[in-house]
């Protein structure tokens, strides 16, 4: 690991490595968390072991939408559009 990075809220860190990874973690559990960038790059979804897809700015870092579930988020992608979000639970 060569760089490291909370977020505003604390609530997430970011990991660059040597290896060309870069991770987000859970700060308060310190797991790995799920994320997704649609085809055009201009957001970002992540998903924490709260049962909840959040969808991100990338340009700003601002939150954009909450989506709330009923099971944890292991997978995580976009349709090739990036209309929509596919995830272990369905799409969103």
């Amino acid at each position: 690991v060569r760089a490291v990075a909370f977020s505003p809220d604390g609530k997430v860190l970011a990991s660059a490595s040597d290896d060309k990874t870069a991770k987000l973690w859970d700060a308060g559990t310190g797991a790995a968390l799920v994320v997704a960038f649609p085809p055009d790059g201009k957001m970002l979804a992540s998903a924490l072991r709260d049962k909840a897809v959040k969808l991100w700015d990338v340009g700003t870092g601002a939150a954009l939408q909450t989506l709330e579930g009923d099971t944890v988020v292991e997978i995580l992608s976009f349709s090739e559009d990036g209309a929509f979000t596919q995830t272990n639970r369905g799409v969103l």
